[in-house]
C-alpha cells in the first residue's frame, strides 16, 4: 500500500497545485507553498518503507514546493519565486515558535490529546530548523539556476529538471546533516540522505508534465 499512496499522493499534491494555480494565480502558488511548509514538517516525523527503502515522509510535499517555485519562475521571473520561498520561510519560522508555545499549556484533566501533540511537536523544533535553512537555501537556488539554466534553452522540461535536480540535492544533505546527525548512526543517515534523495528523484521525474500543464494555465488565464 505504501507505494500506492506514494503515487497517489504525488499526483494529488501536483494536481493540488496546478488547480491553485488555475483559481488563484501566483497568490494560489504562494498559498499552497505555506501549507506545504507546515504539513511537510509534521509529516517528516515518520519513516516509512517505499520500494524496498526507508524514507521519510514529506518528500513529496516538499518536492512540490519546487514546482511551485519553476512555475513562478516560468511565467513571472525569478523574484516572484524568490518571494514564494521567503512567505514559506516566514511560516515555517511562525510554525516552529507557536507549537512549541503550545506544548507549555497544561492540559484539562479530561483531555488525552496532550501526550500525543508532545511526541509530534516535541520532534518539530530539529526537523523545522533543519527543514528551515535547507528550505531557504535550496528553494531559492532552484530559482537562480531555472533563471540561468532558461537563458540557455527554452526547453521547459530541461530548466524543471535540472534546476530541481541540483537543488533538491542540496537540500537533501542539508537537511539530513542538521535534522538527523546525532537520532541516528552515520551508516544510517548516509543511507536515508540517498534513499530520500532516490525518492525526490523519482518525484522530479513526475512533476515534469504539470510544469507544462501550469504554463497551459498561465498562457490561457493569467498572462493578460
Amino acid at each position: 500500500m505504501n507505494e500506492f499512496l506514494f503515487f497517489l499522493t504525488a499526483a494529488l499534491s501536483f494536481l493540488g497545485v496546478l488547480l491553485a494555480f488555475r483559481f488563484w494565480g501566483k497568490m494560489g502558488i504562494f498559498a499552497w507553498i505555506a501549507f506545504s511548509t507546515v504539513l511537510m514538517n509534521i509529516e517528516v516525523i515518520e519513516c516509512v518503507d517505499l520500494f524496498g527503502l526507508p524514507v521519510t515522509l514529506g518528500n513529496v510535499l516538499y518536492g512540490s514546493t519546487f514546482l511551485c517555485t519553476d512555475i513562478l519562475s516560468e511565467n513571472y521571473g525569478g523574484k516572484e519565486a524568490r518571494r514564494a520561498v521567503k512567505i514559506g520561510f516566514f511560516i515555517l519560522i511562525f510554525f516552529l515558535v507557536l507549537s512549541q508555545i503550545t506544548l507549555h499549556f497544561t492540559p484539562n484533566s479530561e483531555d488525552f490529546i496532550a501526550p500525543s501533540l508532545h511526541a509530534i511537536f516535541g520532534l518539530v523544533p530539529r526537523m523545522t530548523i533543519a527543514s528551515v535553512f535547507a528550505f531557504l537555501v535550496s528553494n531559492t537556488l532552484d530559482t537562480y539556476i531555472y533563471d540561468w539554466i532558461g537563458k540557455k534553452t527554452e526547453k521547459i522540461w530541461i530548466r524543471n529538471c535540472g534546476s530541481t535536480m541540483i537543488s533538491q540535492a542540496v537540500d537533501t544533505v542539508l537537511f539530513s546533516l542538521i535534522g538527523w546527525i546525532g537520532l541516528f548512526d552515520w551508516q544510517t543517515v548516509v543511507g536515508l540522505t540517498l534513499t530520500t534523495y532516490a525518492i525526490k528523484f523519482i518525484v522530479l521525474l513526475t512533476d515534469t508534465p504539470f510544469a507544462y500543464i501550469g504554463k497551459a494555465i498561465y498562457t490561457k488565464y493569467h498572462k493578460s
